[in-house]
C-alpha cells in the first residue's frame, strides 16, 4: 500500500511539474525579433504571398512557380476607432495592420493600454489580409495601393456602423471600393469589394481572406505550451481541426470546403475568416521567409460581373476574445471550440457550464470556483467516504502493521504476506486510500484548463489583495495556505513504515507550496478549497472509526 500511495503521489508531482513548467514558459519574456530578409523582385506570375487563381487542372504545372520573398511595405495608416477596437489599416494593400481590444488593458496596472491582438512588426506580426484574384486583367489584393479618403474614422455617439472605404481603379478601367464594416459592441468586421466593371467584357474574380503570423518558438525540458497557438479549421465534415505552425511548411494545407472557417488561435484571442458558409472554398497555407505562417480561404466559384453592370463579394472576420458568449452568437458553426480545453475538453466544458452559473449567482468567479469546489466534493462524498473510511482503518492498524515490521525486519517477502494476511483479516483495502488521489487528477487538470483558456477569467478578481485569478497570488497567501493544509492531510493519512517513505511525505508538502507559488490564483483557490473539504471530512471519518467523539 505505501508503494502504490508514493507512486500515486509521484505521478500527481509530475502532473504538477509539467504544468508549472507550461506556466513558465506562458510567462516568459518573448525571444528576440527576427528580421526581415530583403526583398526579391515580384514577377505578375508570381505575386508573393497572393494565393493564385482557381486554374483549370492542364495550366496548374505552369501556376507553381517559385515565388520570391515578400516584404510588408507600408504607406498611408488609417485610424479606425469603434467602442471596443482600435485599429489601423494601410493604404498598401488595404490590410488590417493593428488591431487592440479596448476592453481587454494588457496589465491591472495600465487599465489604458489596450490588448494588441493584430500587429505588423516585431516577433508576433500578426496581421489580416484580403483581396480579389482573377485569371484575366489586374486584381486589387494585398500588394494594391489604394486610395482612401480619410485617414481617421471613428464611430460616432448614437451611430451602430462605420464604413472604411478604399478605392482602386484598375488599368482596363475597372473601378473597385474596398470597405471595412464595423459595428458598435461587434468584434467581427465585414470586409466588402465592390466592382464597376466599365469595360466591354465580362469580369471573373475570386475573393481571399487570409492571416499572416509569425512562429515564435518555444523551448523548455518537456517543450510543454501552456495554451495552443496556431491555426485552425472547421470543417463541416471533419469539424474542428488544429493546423500547427510548423505543419505549414511540411504539410501544406489544401482542401475544397463548402462554408466553415479558418482561424489562428492564441491564448484567450481568436482571429477568424468567416467566409459565406454556402460558398464553395478552398483552405490552404503558405510559409513565408520561413518564419511567416499564412493560413486563409479563397473562393472556388468565380464571381460575374457583366459589362457596365457592378458586383459585390464579401467575407466577415472575427477578431476579438474567445468569450462563450460571443463565438455561440456567431453565425459560423463550431467557433465556441477555439476555446481549446485540449483532451479533458469533456469534463472541462461542463466545469465551465457550472463555473459560469456559479458566476451568474454571485457575480464573483472567485466565489464560484469556491461554490464548484464544494460541489464536486458533494458529488464525490460517498466514494471519498469509502476511501477514507479505508484509510482510517489502515490508521488504525498501524501499531499492529508497526509489530510485524519489528519482527520480520528486513524479510520483505515474508513482511508483505503478513501485512497482505492482516490486510484479509480486518478487511482492508490497501489501495482504497488511493482513489481520492485518482479522482482528483483528471478534474485537477480539466480546471487548470479552464482557467488557463477561459477569457472570462482573465484579470478577473476576487477578494482583498487578489486581483487577477488567471495570474500568481502576488503575496503566496494561498499558495501557502495550501501547503499548510497538505501538511496537516499528510498527519490525517496512515504513515508508511519505512523511514525513507516517511521522509518523502513529510518533504511533499514543501515541494508541492514551492510549484503553486507560480500557479494561477483560481487554481490554488481550488486546490485549497478541495484540501480544507477534504480534512474536516476525513478528520470526521477518523474520529468515528477509531471510536471518538
Amino acid at each position: 500500500m505505501d508503494n502504490q500511495r508514493l507512486f500515486l503521489f509521484f505521478a500527481l508531482a509530475m502532473v504538477l511539474m509539467l504544468i508549472w513548467q507550461a506556466w513558465e514558459e506562458h510567462n516568459a519574456p518573448p525571444p528576440a525579433p527576427v528580421t526581415a530578409a530583403a526583398p526579391g523582385a515580384a514577377t505578375p506570375e508570381a505575386t508573393p504571398g497572393v494565393p493564385q487563381a482557381p486554374v483549370p487542372r492542364t495550366a496548374e504545372a505552369t501556376a507553381a512557380t517559385p515565388r520570391p520573398t515578400e516584404v510588408l511595405a507600408r504607406a498611408t495608416r488609417i485610424q479606425v476607432r469603434t467602442d471596443v477596437i482600435d485599429a489601423v489599416i494601410d493604404s498598401q494593400g488595404g490590410d488590417v495592420r493593428e488591431l487592440n481590444l479596448r476592453q481587454y488593458p494588457v496589465t491591472l496596472e495600465k487599465p489604458e493600454e489596450a490588448f494588441p491582438l493584430l500587429r505588423d512588426a516585431g516577433p508576433e506580426l500578426f496581421i489580416a489580409q484580403s483581396g480579389l484574384i482573377g485569371l484575366e486583367g489586374q486584381y486589387p489584393n494585398h500588394r494594391t495601393l489604394f486610395t482612401a479618403e480619410a485617414t481617421r474614422y471613428t464611430l460616432p455617439d448614437g451611430q451602430n456602423e462605420l464604413r472604411v472605404p478604399l478605392s482602386w481603379r484598375a488599368p482596363d478601367g475597372v473601378r473597385y471600393t474596398k470597405t471595412y464594416i464595423l459595428r458598435r459592441g461587434s468584434y467581427v468586421v465585414d470586409v466588402e469589394f465592390a466592382i464597376k466593371n466599365d469595360t466591354r467584357r465580362e469580369w471573373s474574380g475570386y475573393l481571399y481572406g487570409q492571416f499572416q503570423r509569425m512562429h515564435t518558438a518555444t523551448s523548455g525540458i518537456f517543450n510543454v505550451v501552456p495554451s495552443y497557438t496556431g491555426g485552425a479549421i472547421y470543417t463541416p465534415e471533419n469539424k474542428y481541426e488544429k493546423i500547427p505552425l510548423d505543419d505549414m511548411a511540411a504539410s501544406p494545407l489544401k482542401r475544397e470546403v463548402t462554408g466553415g472557417w479558418v482561424a489562428m488561435l492564441q491564448h484567450y484571442f481568436v482571429g477568424s475568416w468567416l467566409p459565406a458558409q454556402d460558398q464553395r472554398n478552398e483552405f490552404y497555407t503558405d510559409v513565408l521567409e520561413g518564419t511567416r505562417h499564412v493560413l486563409g480561404f479563397k473562393n472556388l466559384t468565380p464571381t460575374l460581373v457583366a459589362p457596365g453592370a457592378s458586383g459585390i463579394l464579401r467575407a466577415s472576420m472575427y477578431a476579438g476574445p474567445k468569450e462563450q458568449k460571443i463565438l455561440e452568437s456567431l453565425p459560423a458553426e463550431g467557433m465556441p471550440l477555439t476555446v481549446d480545453y485540449g483532451f479533458l475538453t469533456v469534463i472541462s466544458a461542463p466545469l465551465f457550464w457550472l463555473l459560469s452559473w456559479f458566476y451568474r449567482l454571485t457575480g464573483n468567479w472567485g466565489w464560484a470556483i469556491i461554490l464548484l469546489t464544494v460541489l464536486i466534493k458533494a458529488v464525490f462524498y460517498p466514494l471519498s467516504a469509502k476511501s477514507y473510511k479505508s484509510m482510517a482503518h489502515m490508521r488504525k492498524m498501524q501499531p499492529k502493521m508497526q509489530a510485524l515490521k519489528e519482527r520480520y525486519g528486513d524479510d520483505r517477502q515474508k513482511l508483505n504476506q503478513a501485512m497482505m494476511e492482516l490486510y484479509k483479516t480486518e478487511k482492508i483495502n490497501p489501495l482504497g486510500g488511493c482513489l481520492p488521489i485518482l479522482i482528483q487528477i483528471p478534474v485537477f487538470l480539466a480546471l487548470y484548463w479552464v482557467l488557463l483558456e477561459s477569457v472570462e477569467m482573465r484579470q478577473a478578481p476576487w477578494i482583498l489583495w487578489i486581483k487577477d485569478l488567471s495570474a500568481q497570488d502576488p503575496y503566496y497567501v494561498l499558495p501557502i495556505i495550501m501547503g499548510a493544509s497538505m501538511f496537516i492531510q499528510q498527519k490525517l493519512n496512515p504513515q508508511p513504515l519505512d523511514p525513507i517513505q516517511q521522509k518523502v511525505f513529510m518533504v511533499m508538502p514543501f515541494m508541492f507550496t514551492a510549484m503553486f507559488l507560480f500557479f494561477p490564483a483560481g487554481l490554488v483557490l481550488y486546490w485549497t478549497v478541495n484540501n480544507i473539504l477534504s480534512i474536516a471530512q476525513q478528520w470526521r471519518i477518523t474520529r468515528v472509526v477509531e471510536g471518538k467523539k
